[in-house]
């Protein structure tokens, strides 16, 4: 039963998968409150789905600890102007996504207006930086935990969390069939697809691209194959000229079919993972920042595996070359591994089953943090 609420709910995400997760959740909220009013920093999807941004979410987007160094002016600015607009509006609630760089000084903030905070994807403190655990434990009314060793650790830490599941599990699924997709882009079915998933920030993509390049080219050189470059839907298509020459077709805003009818991918570590899994389709993982990150990274960092797809397993389900491990003739035997040994493949899809199953909490995971959300809107 749905109750009518008129107040405003501020809402923040700063990346891509916190912006699709965010616009699920407000698309769930507005059918129990169809009066309420969504501001605050939203990406694409979140706009689409009606939430007034006060800041964009593409204006925060940076990885690495001392990439962000020169983005730090701009990032201030958009959060003085979230800060102000909270102030200025005083909502009801605040839903804060991903992003804890931003959004626990967000949260800090709001609990001296007095605004309560439901968090969606726990920072992973659990990993590194757990000097935030005292902070979480004073801003966040409640944690909404999407992997499921969460809950446990940080209950135990003094922290209310509830699992809800992961929110892909419900979500991700294939637009177009493979005969349909490949029609569409004009691939040959006779020949293995190699998906190329270099992340979904442009610097860290950019930063990613000329090692698949490199992979494409030593897979080619084996074995015929054929190689899809998947990109978000907008802000990359300079790619197409840096990888002028390659046998490389870039596809926009298509990631999941992608996914789906490869053969093989060859991903960035992130939430890209977790798509993969979902979907079923093995991978290589990887990924690469500057130097001077990795080398306190390393220092700071306090898990067996870096692709939380291994996390999740408990196991190395996938590959992982990370940083000095990762060059194009490696992505590119691990591939082939990959696309010539039909054993190695369903073992790993049978891994990659049981991860897919870990993440599903046998309830709509939107449903279950709307359900949330609402006793605090009461």
């Amino acid at each position: 039963m749905s109750c009518l609420v008129t107040e405003k709910i501020l809402i923040s995400a700063g990346e891509a998968s916190g912006d699709l997760y965010a616009a699920s959740l407000v698309e769930t909220l507005r059918r129990r409150f169809p009066e309420a009013e969504f501001f605050g920093c939203a990406g694409p999807r979140m706009r689409r789905a009606g939430v007034r941004a006060v800041v964009e979410a593409e204006s925060l987007s940076v990885v690495g600890l001392f990439e962000v160094v020169r983005h730090i002016p701009r990032i201030w600015d958009e959060y003085r102007k979230l800060i102000q607009a909270a102030r200025r509006e005083r909502p009801r609630l605040a839903i804060l996504t991903d992003s804890p760089d931003f959004n626990l000084r967000v949260a800090r903030r709001l609990k001296r207006l007095g605004v309560p905070v439901v968090y969606l994807v726990a920072p992973q403190v659990w990993a590194w930086r757990r000097g935030r655990i005292p902070l979480m434990r004073r801003v966040i009314d409640h944690l909404l935990c999407i992997f499921p060793f969460e809950e446990e650790f940080f209950r135990r830490h003094g922290i209310s969390a509830t699992y809800i599941g992961h929110p892909l599990s419900r979500l991700i699924r294939p637009s177009l069939t493979k005969a349909d997709f490949f029609r569409k882009h004009n691939l040959a079915a006779d020949r293995p697809l190699v998906a190329l998933l270099g992340g979904s920030r442009r610097g860290e993509a950019g930063r990613h691209l000329p090692i698949l390049v490199e992979a494409a080219g030593a897979i080619e050189r084996q074995q015929p194959a054929q190689f899809v470059l998947a990109t978000p839907a907008s802000g990359f298509a300079h790619f197409r000229e840096r990888i002028s020459g390659a046998s490389i077709q870039v596809i926009e805003g298509e990631t999941w079919d992608v996914l789906a009818h490869a053969d093989v991918a060859l991903a960035a570590s992130g939430t890209v993972t977790i798509e993969a899994a979902l979907l079923g389709t093995p991978m290589v993982t990887f990924y690469k920042v500057s130097a001077l990150s990795w080398r306190l990274g390393r220092r700071l960092v306090r898990v067996p595996y870096y692709t939380m797809v291994n996390l999740v397993a408990g196991r190395a389900v996938v590959p992982e070359l990370m940083q000095n491990e990762i060059s194009g003739e490696r992505l590119a035997a691990e591939a082939l591994r990959l696309l010539n040994n039909p054993g190695d493949r369903d073992e790993m899809r049978r891994g990659l089953a049981g991860v897919a199953a870990a993440l599903s909490s046998g309830e709509d995971p939107m449903e279950r943090a709307a359900g949330i959300i609402q006793e605090f809107l009461k």
